[in-house]
């Protein structure tokens, strides 16, 4: 869990590009290199701006156009593609913490949901290799009768109009199994690939 993300150098962040990328992370020295197992799951939180009230109703924001741009320019477009979630978090008042109606589940039931997908994603997987998700090649993703007929199609678009890469759609699908998995459904339909996407586009 990197907090205040773009305060890190820049450097350390797009180290972070390849085990991301692999799950693997080489460190080079003068005698040679080893290569390490180092497939985690990685959390970035960062402010709007420097000040930290961009978008902000109640409280004004202090900092100019250019430097929301810099401040968050720090977080390279490379290292955004390996993020498979992007959600900006309201600031919380007591008026939502009072508006709550309960629907939120426990942790137990949380659990027991994932519990279940997880389920469905080992036999789906068994014998390939993979046992998750996140580990499933791009070459798989991309099969015919991995997704239901047409449910790609706001994916595809986006990626010949050049505003998603090959990378993003790749994760963008892998997210869409893990939402369909969430929901016993067989393979992801239109409304878990919409819900990805959506899910990936909240910078």
């Amino acid at each position: 869990m990197l907090d205040e993300a773009p305060e890190f150098p820049r450097a350390v962040l797009d180290a972070l590009r390849q085990p991301l990328e692999s799950g693997r992370i080489t460190v080079h020295r003068a005698a040679g290199a080893a290569e390490f197992p180092a497939r985690c799951q990685v959390l970035l939180a960062a402010n709007p701006c420097p000040c930290g009230n961009a978008g902000d109703r109640q409280q004004p924001c202090e900092c100019t156009p250019a430097a929301v741009r810099r401040y968050l320019g720090r977080i390279s477009g490379p290292l955004l593609d390996r993020m498979d979630l992007r959600v900006r978090v309201p600031r919380v008042t007591t008026g939502h913490i009072r508006a709550g109606d309960g629907s939120t589940p426990t942790t137990a039931e949380a659990r027991l949901v994932v519990e279940r997908a997880r389920a469905r994603m080992t036999d789906r997987l068994q014998g390939t290799g993979w046992t998750r998700n996140a580990e499933v090649a791009g070459s798989w993703l991309r099969t015919p009768g991995h997704s239901d007929p047409g449910a790609t199609k706001q994916l595809d678009q986006a990626l010949d109009r050049g505003t998603l890469t090959m990378r993003e759609w790749d994760r963008a699908m892998r997210v869409a199994w893990t939402l369909a998995d969430l929901q016993d459904a067989d393979r992801p339909g239109e409304r878990h690939v919409l819900e990805a996407l959506a899910l990936r586009s909240a910078l």
